[in-house]
């Protein structure tokens, strides 16, 4: 039925729904009054080499500053890097206590003169990190080589890490066990096509030709992860098989001289006794007769 004069009748939803929005205005602007020119931390990023994890954020903080903070899934909260106007945070300290765990972490933002705020921190939250499934691998390091006629042996070095265990600093073995593998590539130094081995041990002896020099690098592999699987290729070496026959030369080389002159000495001693002993013959065959 129509209303007379043409008035509306009052929604009781619009009125509802202008109160509310009229509040959380009022809510925002009372947040802002308390967290003046506090921005919230973006682009939050872990980065983690070797379970060395720093966590990372932007924009460098003016007139205000961070505190981070740091939780196991479903854990209690630590503060790490309390107010600070650095863009970063070194949190090694908390995830190597459990390396499998997955973390989360936080970065509030404050003003400068944290007494004048009266409201709770904006913040912005991190994505997860499971350090034993996502640190990145160092570049591993080739600790020795040899080859010998037809057998290269290589041994890597594993890198340590701030894993503690028993009162001692892991190695990426003891951390990762067989999960470990090394990829090493080697190749003719006259050629360009690789070969490639792989181990789970920390060591490699491959069959390769006899008096050819080979060149190759290793790498450190993950089998298990999805991602994140490689480290960076460690630094090309090759062998030097003529050093080590200019090596054998030089010693035959010595070998013969020497021989050569101790023949000549030899030689020499022998004719002056020779040459000794004519004169001596010599000078009896011109002695006069002794008369009877």
């Amino acid at each position: 039925m129509a209303t007379p004069n043409g008035l509306r009748v009052p929604c009781p939803q619009a009125s509802v729904a202008r109160a509310l929005l009229f509040g959380l205005v009022l809510i925002q602007v009372a947040g802002v009054a308390g967290t003046t020119d506090v921005v919230v931390a973006y682009n939050i990023t872990w980065k983690s080499t070797n379970f060395k994890t720093i966590l990372e954020w932007e924009p460098k903080p003016i007139n205000y500053v961070y505190t981070v903070q740091i939780s196991p899934r479903l854990g209690n909260w630590k503060n790490k890097c309390f107010h600070t106007t650095n863009t970063e945070c070194d949190v090694t300290d908390e995830i190597v206590k459990n390396v499998n765990e997955t973390y989360l972490a936080r970065v509030l933002s404050y003003p400068e003169d944290t007494s004048i705020s009266t409201v709770e921190p904006p913040f912005a939250n991190s994505p997860e990190f499971t350090p034993y499934l996502e640190t990145n691998l160092g570049q591993p390091t080739i600790r020795s080589f040899e080859q010998v006629g037809t057998k290269l042996n290589v041994t890597v070095q594993d890198a340590r890490t701030l894993v503690r265990a028993d009162g001692k600093f892991l190695s990426l073995r003891d951390v990762f066990g067989k999960d470990l593998n090394y990829t090493l590539y080697y190749w003719k130094a006259s050629s360009t096509g690789k070969k490639k081995a792989t181990t789970n041990t920390n060591g490699f002896l491959i069959d390769v030709d006899k008096g050819e020099n080979y060149c190759f690098h290793v790498q450190a592999v993950i089998l298990s992860r999805r991602a994140n699987q490689k480290s960076p290729e460690s630094p090309i070496v090759c062998t030097s098989h003529e050093k080590g026959l200019a090596t054998e030369l030089f010693f035959i080389i010595g070998a013969v001289m020497l021989v050569i002159i101790i023949f000549i000495v030899v030689l020499s001693v022998t004719l002056h006794k020779c040459r000794k002993v004519r004169a001596g013959q010599s000078g009896k065959e011109n002695m006069p007769l002794n008369a009877a």
